[in-house]
């Protein structure tokens, strides 16, 4: 077993307990759902610690290292839903989730005009979806009463 296996399993473990504690005091101000909000972080942080205690025990097994560029874009991939955390609520979900999608598909090699098309696709489609159909509350932010 290769000691990354362990160091990863263990800041998994370190993950899924944060998750835990904060998913624990997740309270909400009025009872809309039989589980409340609390459910999902408890189930993640439980997937996430099974996952960590796995390779802390057992290992992955040997794996290649990544190619040339590969950590850089993994840079910029955690760089972007960093920022899409940020701006969330400012830009919209609309304008936020058009603007991450544009920068991962330039990421995975797509053009700026394959990016842009997909981004709006997959910004205006969701918060139709979403906000229209499963009636879930998301920001508008800079966009307003356009939706």
């Amino acid at each position: 077993m290769l000691l990354n296996d362990r160091i990863l399993g263990v800041a998994a473990l370190v993950v899924a307990a944060f998750l835990t504690w904060f998913g624990w005091r997740l309270e909400a101000p009025f009872a809309y759902e039989p589980v409340g909000p609390r459910a999902f972080p408890l189930l993640i942080a439980a997937i996430i610690a099974l996952c960590g205690l796995r390779l802390v025990f057992k290992g992955g097994g040997e794996v290649e290292p990544n190619p040339p560029g590969a950590n850089a874009r993994i840079a910029w991939m955690v760089a972007c839903v960093a920022g899409y955390a940020l701006l969330f609520q400012w830009l919209g979900f609309v304008l936020a989730t058009t603007a991450v999608t544009v920068l991962v598909a330039r990421l995975f090699g797509a053009t700026w005009l394959q990016g842009l098309l997909g981004g709006i696709g997959m910004g205006v489609g969701c918060f139709l979806l979403f906000d229209k159909v499963l009636d879930v509350v998301l920001p508008t932010g800079l966009l307003g009463n356009l939706l």
